[in-house]
């Protein structure tokens, strides 16, 4: 057992008459690594990508709620009122009144 592995760490198994298949499966156990490497990388690539466009979707989340919680401020009529008051306009002192048809019937 002892010549064995001395025979592996000196790399005899190379060289020795059956080494074209020794080298065919290193070269297949290479290719498999560099592909699992090239695999985990690219992964890599797409959890940081979704985690940036994660925060994007966050701020511009955060950009519509306040543009939102914005115009509805700007639609109440205490707003409003005081946004005409500085063209000259106010309201009304005489509340409207309905007017109702009658019928020709």
């Amino acid at each position: 057992m002892k010549k064995g592995l001395l025979d592996i760490l000196k790399g005899k198994f190379l060289v020795s008459g059956d080494a074209p298949k020794n080298w065919m499966f290193l070269l297949y156990a290479s290719f498999l690594a560099a592909l699992m490497i090239s695999s985990s990388h690219r992964a890599d690539k797409k959890v940081l990508e979704i985690a940036a466009l994660n925060e994007e979707v966050r701020k511009l989340r955060s950009e519509f709620v306040e543009g939102r919680s914005r115009v509805q401020q700007l639609k109440l009529e205490s707003t409003l009122r005081k946004e005409v008051a500085e063209q000259g306009l106010v309201p009304s002192e005489n509340p409207p009144r309905k007017i109702k048809v009658k019928s020709a019937e």
